[in-house]
């Protein structure tokens, strides 16, 4: 049985993508920062008969914790199929101006976004390298593609700047750039991916259903050898392909 870990998993699209990678038939390891919120959520799988996951308690900006995961996971299992880095916060209030960000807001924004998916994904690369087709996705926004947000023409350029938010997620895609690249030559595929504008706590609970964005992340857990890496993908964005430029 393949297995998977999904941060920021105990609701939202971290929730449902551990719903469909159960129903593929994967062991989950969930990942959630307060424990109990955690369990609370295997206990709702549960319920509706989905019993091969298990809570894992994650704070992506503690180190600490980050190792405590690691050997939780390592005690468990020695492979890890695949990662999914679903963790992540906007980084301040509305409007998310970069003119009315604080250096607190970039510092939380970046922690978790960017630095909590680094040292999780490195603590974790001992397990994924021994599993036959490791998969590591990143959930992106495409409001971190710079190519878009500085498009007029996008239809989304006036209104959804989310300035300190959008800078975590374009560092983040530089990351998934570089983690590709050094797994290029490995049976590692690694992919960011935007799940669209999707109704959660994150949006206000607007935009489209959660199930949606989940299948979209799970789709790049789920890609076969012949499948890509190092890209950026929102099908929302473009159903056709569902790439997109950095």
């Amino acid at each position: 049985m393949k297995k998977a870990f999904i941060t920021g998993a105990n609701k939202g699209i971290g929730f449902e993508t551990a719903k469909e990678l159960l129903k593929a038939g994967f062991y989950v390891y969930l990942g959630s920062r307060d424990l109990g919120l955690g369990q609370a959520a295997v206990d709702r799988l549960n319920a509706v008969g989905f019993d091969q996951v298990t809570p894992i308690s994650l704070d992506v900006t503690d180190e600490a914790s980050i190792r405590e995961a690691r050997q939780r996971i390592g005690d468990e299992t020695d492979v890890l199929d695949v990662l999914i880095n679903n963790a992540g916060i906007n980084g301040g209030t509305a409007p998310f101006t970069v003119l009315e960000a604080t250096a607190s807001e970039y510092l939380a924004a970046f922690h978790t976004n960017v630095v909590g998916t680094a040292e999780v994904t490195k603590a974790l690369m001992d397990l994924l390298r021994k599993a036959p087709a490791p998969r590591v996705v990143n959930v992106s926004t495409s409001v971190g593609s710079l190519t878009l947000q500085s498009n007029p023409d996008w239809p989304a350029y006036h209104y959804a700047k989310y300035g300190v938010y959008a800078t975590s997620k374009a560092a983040l895609n530089m990351y998934t750039i570089h983690l590709a690249y050094e797994l290029r030559d490995t049976a590692f595929k690694v992919n960011a991916v935007c799940p669209g504008y999707t109704s959660t706590d994150f949006t206000g609970h607007q935009g489209d259903d959660v199930g949606v964005a989940a299948k979209r992340i799970a789709k790049y857990a789920l890609i076969g050898e012949d499948g890509p890496t190092g890209k950026f993908f929102s099908e929302e964005t473009n159903p056709i392909t569902g790439e997109i430029a950095w």
